[in-house]
């Protein structure tokens, strides 16, 4: 049937697009950028159709959620950084067959799951951030998940990446990447020193413990990770509760998965907080 054929953590920080102005910060994400580039070409080669990316902008407080739309587009401003991100156009193709195969399976499996086909709902930047570099072309069709939950449990998230995984492989014939759109810790910069920190984190504690959670990914020990990323989405702030890592982890095997992350964009600071591209490898799970 279909097959998984990639899955990244990525950043979505609205100073990529930023980055693309002219004015003082022109060029400051280009590393981000070419990171994101990068897995859409990696995406190409492994003839990808469609990208699901796990969403820390969508907040829901009830249930989880699939923008499910046939088609995406828009004019799009951040209500949360307005200065940011403003008049940000974007139009790509959605795939409801898929959206409709992962809300059923994860439902079956037990995280009752939504997928919303006819609907008014807007991609929130957790998508469109990392879609307007990978997806340029608009090679491939999107399915957004919420992943900013608010009322829900890892555990839960992590079953329902396992059903999107099974949903792919079992449920639909083609070929399929998943994202996880969110940072690693999230303290932003205290109101008036934002410009202090655009390239730092908020405390060396925060620093150090990214660092400790990033040698634990390119070794491979993700057994450790998974008991601690409850208490680690807790103590640094995690976007969206980490709820996205979870779901991408749930994909992957849980806590037996077992394969080095490869760091594709380094580590770096952005308005406080502590962000990366990496790339998981896809390896076999069992059941």
């Amino acid at each position: 049937m279909g097959k998984l054929a990639l899955a990244a953590k990525i950043t979505h920080v609205p100073s990529m697009y930023l980055s693309e102005l002219d004015g003082p910060h022109k060029g400051c994400r280009q590393a981000a950028i070419d990171g994101h580039r990068e897995i859409g070409k990696r995406c190409r080669e492994l003839g990808v159709d469609t990208i699901v990316v796990f969403d820390t902008h969508w907040l829901v407080n009830s249930g989880y959620h699939i923008n499910n739309a046939a088609r995406f587009q828009g004019v799009y401003t951040s209500n949360e950084l307005p200065h940011f991100i403003k008049n940000m156009a974007y139009e790509y193709p959605g795939n409801p067959e898929l959206g409709q195969r992962i809300a059923a399976r994860a439902t079956a499996e037990g995280v009752h799951t939504r997928a919303h086909e006819h609907t008014t709902l807007t991609l929130e930047y957790g998508t469109l951030v990392p879609m307007r570099y990978m997806n340029a072309d608009r090679r491939f069709r999107v399915v957004s998940i919420s992943a900013l939950c608010t009322v829900h449990d890892l555990a839960d998230s992590a079953s329902l990446g396992r059903s999107v995984r099974r949903a792919i492989e079992q449920d639909y014939d083609g070929t399929v990447a998943v994202m996880a759109s969110g940072s690693l810790s999230h303290r932003f910069a205290q109101n008036g020193r934002a410009e202090e920190f655009l390239h730092k984190i908020w405390s060396p504690f925060l620093e150090e413990l990214d660092h400790h959670v990033i040698g634990l990914w390119q070794r491979g020990d993700w057994r450790t990770f998974t008991r601690m990323l409850a208490e680690y989405a807790d103590k640094a702030h995690g976007e969206g509760h980490m709820h996205d890592t979870a779901m991408l982890l749930g994909a992957l095997g849980w806590d037996e998965y077992a394969a080095p992350a490869e760091i594709v964009t380094p580590y770096f600071g952005s308005s406080g907080t502590g962000q990366l591209n990496a790339v998981l490898p896809v390896t076999p799970v069992g059941g």
